[in-house]
């Protein structure tokens, strides 16, 4: 099951578990759109993986099933732009 964590890693922007802006890689690391584009050129900085747009939750299975509230903000040179 995924994560759905809340944010971007780069920019810290918000990202609600239905959020259509969320993109993760392989192992889940979570970005927005924006930053995928313009700061990360489509590469994942962790590892170098590509992305895809996050699957969304169901919301009757949210309650059972929350998102993560852990927000994950991490310094990649990238993301200092």
């Amino acid at each position: 099951m995924l994560i759905l964590k809340p944010n971007c890693e780069c920019c810290d922007r918000d990202l609600s578990p239905d959020s259509a802006e969320a993109r993760i890689c392989s192992f889940e690391c979570t970005f927005c759109a924006d930053c995928v584009t313009t700061r990360l050129g489509g590469a994942c900085p962790n590892c170098g993986g590509d992305f895809a747009v996050r699957p969304g939750r169901p919301a009757a299975l949210l309650a059972k099933f929350p998102a993560s509230a852990v927000r994950v903000v991490k310094p990649h040179t990238a993301c200092a732009a």
